[in-house]
């Protein structure tokens, strides 16, 4: 039996905050598919099943009754902390926050339902498990996620300031990865560092 892969469903008629949540989201896992939606009507005309449903509030409010009887598949996208109070049993994630900080808010909801990839397909789990860095590159990444510059890295790890810029370049051409946010989003789902040592 061919296992399929899971689906992220964002529904969010913004297309330009849905495509950069998409973007965010298949950095993050990368064995996702991730379909963006403009209106519930869309959604529920696809036929498809879903993992998960990101929904901003508004269109959260305007179909109540979907998303209560899909509560632990939903992830409600707010504009600030005060509306997390007014959806109890939900996840949320405050999507006007920088950059780290949402993607900080997206890896603590992945480790609280997927942790080492419980509640996923074995394909997934087995694609999140693959080893592709070396144990040094490995020590760089977690270094540079933790926000170390290069001259700290290369002082910690007692390599040459050139040695860590080739394996910076290195585990970014390896992963397919362009910034430090998808690269911690990497070491994160990847159990090399835990979202509260950053």
């Amino acid at each position: 039996m061919n296992e399929m892969s899971p689906k992220i469903a964002i529904i969010d008629p913004n297309t330009l905050a849905a495509l950069g949540l998409r973007q965010l989201l298949q950095s993050a896992i990368p064995f996702i598919e991730v379909e963006s939606f403009g209106n519930m009507e869309e959604v529920l005309s696809s036929k498809e099943q879903y993992m998960h449903y990101f929904v901003v509030v508004d269109v959260f409010l305007e179909n109540k009754s979907f998303f209560y009887t899909n509560v632990r598949k939903t992830i409600v996208l707010t504009n600030s902390d005060n509306q997390q109070e007014l959806l109890p049993g939900f996840h949320t994630i405050n999507i006007n926050v920088p950059e780290e900080e949402l993607v900080k808010q997206i890896l603590k909801l992945q480790q609280h339902g997927h942790k080492g990839g419980r509640n996923l397909p074995e394909k997934s789990r087995n694609a999140m498990m693959n080893k592709t860095l070396s144990d040094r590159e490995a020590e760089v990444m977690v270094l540079i996620v933790k926000g170390y510059i290069n001259k700290e890295i290369a002082d910690r790890l007692n390599i040459g300031l050139t040695t860590v810029i080739s394996h910076r370049k290195n585990i970014m051409t390896k992963l397919g990865l362009r910034s430090v946010s998808a690269l911690t989003i990497y070491a994160v789902m990847h159990g090399y560092i835990n979202i509260d040592q950053i």
